[in-house]
């Protein structure tokens, strides 16, 4: 994320088409990459609860795995990437900005590839509670993607100059290195050679596939749509103008970044609540969950009373476009509010990873953020929305805001509810329900 906020301070201000095309075919992107990434995430719950059970001899099995999948899940992740029409199809860009934007998603998709394996190597080390050397490796890859896109963007170094399409090179030169930084970790490291990650190898196992499909798919489609929900703001408010897509862009990108404060005490809440229960220890499961949710909630409160206060300097340092500017200032306040709901969401659907429950909470994403969220904020942007004798005017980027939050509010309600009737249960975790 902090590769993403450097992409939208520098595109900002190097010119409003190529910030519009960073937030299309970056929008894209991100949604691609998480999508397949939530499936490569079933790795996490799979091998913590064999951690937590002491089962060694079947976590390298289970990560040569997991790198399996990940390297089938790269061809359909690169080709539409490469061939975004029907993404695209979705909005009605401007010429220019619909250029840069294909030029940015072709030269993304070279990335694919590295980011999900990298991910494997990722949820591998979360879930056996060692997230610092990724966190080590995702800091040098935000420090060396900086002055090289800048360079490219804007053509110093003796770099070529272009503009949004540097971002997504050095997106993929940056996310090669992590991978090349993640695998030699792992292949020198003492403390992993007990689980012989890399030798022994097995081809792919159906079963095993099988069980990571199960978990994986409902983990990646809920990223999706969560994702989605978002990204494809960007694609309808196209027709807008490209300031207005720009603006959205900042406050959305301003969000994704405080959204990883939720994301990684959820993933921290899902690995430890995986581990008790692979113990059989269930109470400190139950203790893991609502520790997490207090916490995430604790702090969300606290950043987006922040986010208010700092607005308007926070908002000036992405853009010098007064049009863009305007557009963003009218929608900050929406993600002040949205920050509490979407941290007890979000905590509260990856405690139930954990648990191995995956389905219904994606089906609950699918009504919220899809059906509500994304129809409900079309409807209310573009045509405004009759609730009884009351009219509202048709909103813009505001109505889809005001939407998300709703959407978020109700999902977080049943995703809240089915938590609290899971942990209650005495017989140990199935698969996914």
């Amino acid at each position: 994320m902090g590769m993403t906020v450097a992409d939208t301070v520098m595109t900002g201000r190097y010119a409003t088409d190529d910030l519009a095309a960073v937030a299309v075919g970056g929008g894209l992107y991100i949604s691609i990459v998480f999508a397949l990434a939530g499936i490569i995430h079933s790795i996490a719950p799979i091998v913590a609860h064999h951690h937590g059970a002491s089962r060694r001899e079947a976590i390298g099995p289970a990560f040569q795995q997991g790198v399996w999948l990940a390297l089938m899940l790269s061809l359909p992740g690169a080709l539409l990437l490469a061939f975004p029409d029907p993404l695209l199809g979705l909005s009605r860009l401007t010429p220019s900005v619909e250029a840069k934007t294909r030029a940015y998603m072709a030269t993304a998709a070279w990335a694919i590839p590295a980011v999900m394996l990298y991910r494997a190597f990722h949820s591998f080390n979360n879930a056996l509670g060692r997230p610092r050397p990724m966190m080590v490796i995702a800091l040098l890859g935000t420090v060396l993607h900086v002055p090289l896109a800048y360079a490219l963007i804007n053509g110093r170094a003796g770099l070529p100059e272009l503009g949004a399409v540097g971002c997504a090179a050095s997106t993929a030169a940056v996310s090669w290195f992590g991978l090349s930084c993640a695998a030699g970790y792992l292949g020198l490291r003492r403390s992993y050679r007990p689980y012989r990650l890399f030798s022994r190898w097995r081809p792919p196992e159906p079963r095993a596939f099988a069980e990571m499909l199960r978990l994986g798919l409902p983990m990646g489609f809920s990223n999706f749509v969560e994702i989605t929900s978002f990204t494809l703001i960007a694609l309808f408010v196209a027709r807008l103008g490209p300031e207005v897509v720009a603006g959205h862009r900042v406050v959305a990108n301003i969000n994704a970044v405080l959204y990883m404060l939720p994301l990684s005490i959820a993933s921290a809440t899902l690995v430890l609540t995986g581990q008790a229960l692979g113990a059989g220890e269930r109470g400190r499961a139950g203790a893991t969950a609502v520790s997490g949710l207090a916490l995430g909630c604790a702090l969300a409160v606290i950043f987006g009373a922040a986010l208010w206060l700092a607005a308007q300097p926070l908002i000036f340092l992405y853009t010098t476009d007064t049009a863009v500017r305007a557009v963003a200032l009218g929608l900050i306040g929406y993600v002040s509010v949205f920050l509490l709901f979407d941290a007890w969401h979000t905590i509260g659907s990856f405690t139930l990873r954990g648990y191995k429950v995956t389905l219904a909470p994606m089906l609950i994403h699918v009504v919220c953020f899809w059906g509500l969220g994304l129809a409900g904020g079309y409807r209310l942007a573009f045509h405004g929305l009759a609730i009884g004798p009351a009219n509202l005017a048709p909103m813009g980027a505001a109505g889809f805001w005001l939407m998300a939050i709703i959407a978020t509010v109700v999902a977080g309600a049943l995703i809240g509810a089915m938590l609290w009737s899971v942990s209650r249960r005495d017989r140990p975790p199935r698969g996914a329900v």
